[in-house]
């Protein structure tokens, strides 16, 4: 236990492909897809207090309310934890398919055991903040399967970068679940030896092996997002377009951080109104 303030990142989950093999008798989806995650962060920060508090800041906070709800406090009482100050700089959009709210979720559980030097829950705990909290809570490159509960380590990824575009537009998952017309649909093949070589053989192998199956439910739902595709692939040296997880942030992934500063700098100028930022992959 500490008596000093710890924060937490919260990286930006990115699904490179998103493989939705069919649906389990109480709802849920089951799901292969490979994660990976950008430094791009919210931060959640923790410290001693009387009674157990959230306050919401950051420049994506205005619209998130410190409700009871909210997934940083029910991380907090997961862990039976009451005393504490939390701090949730918001920096990552709300809704927009890059785990914001669970990658918030994790990096809460993980102050909260550093603050109160306190054993992590077990992932079938975890697993009831949502299906993206164990790989969020792992944070790191991994193929995740089941409804979100089995996460297994990828071997390591070439260096590679990220620009991630959303047009400010929510895109709720339960209404992109809804209109998918199929829900039995092939998994994701292994990766072969030497495919992740290098950005260029990686990115090549996920657009010819992989998919998103939420893209064309997505598009139904915010027709915008073909625009974002759209105006990703168009950016020069951009390898690999695609939506991750239920939308509707899209990212490209480049073989540097200048190629991917560069096209974040085009978009910016084209797309003034949308949130664009660009990153490197975490190892």
């Amino acid at each position: 236990m500490t008596t000093d303030a710890v924060v937490e990142t919260a990286p930006a989950k990115i699904n490179l492909c998103l493989h939705v093999t069919g649906r389990r008798l109480d709802g849920y989806h089951l799901l292969d897809s490979l994660v990976v995650f950008a430094d791009v962060t919210d931060r959640v920060f923790a410290s001693p207090a009387h009674g157990l508090s959230l306050v919401v800041a950051g420049p994506e906070g205005a619209g998130l309310q410190a409700e009871t709800d909210n997934l940083v406090l029910r991380a907090a009482r997961l862990m039976g934890v009451e005393d504490a100050a939390l701090v949730l700089d918001k920096r990552l959009p709300v809704a927009s398919g890059i785990g914001g709210g669970s990658a918030d979720a994790a990096a809460a559980l993980r102050a909260l055991a550093r603050l109160k030097a306190l054993p992590l829950p077990a992932v079938d705990e975890v697993l009831t903040l949502g299906a993206d909290v164990p790989v969020c809570l792992s944070g790191r490159p991994a193929r995740m399967t089941g409804i979100g509960e089995q996460v297994g380590p990828l071997p390591p990824l070439p260096p590679m970068a990220c620009v991630l575009v959303n047009p400010r537009l929510p895109v709720p998952t339960p209404q992109v679940f809804a209109a998918l017309a199929t829900r039995e649909n092939p998994p994701l093949p292994d990766l072969p030896h030497g495919v992740l070589a290098s950005a260029r053989i990686f990115a090549a192998w996920l657009a010819s092996h992989s998919r998103n199956d939420l893209v064309a439910p997505a598009r139904e739902v915010a027709p915008i997002l073909e625009d974002v595709q759209a105006a990703l692939e168009a950016t020069p040296d951009c390898l690999l377009a695609r939506m991750s997880g239920s939308g509707g942030t899209h990212f490209g992934l480049y073989d540097s951080p200048e190629a991917a500063r560069r096209a974040a700098e085009t978009l910016r100028a084209a797309h003034p109104f949308w949130w664009i930022e660009s990153g490197s992959i975490l190892a």
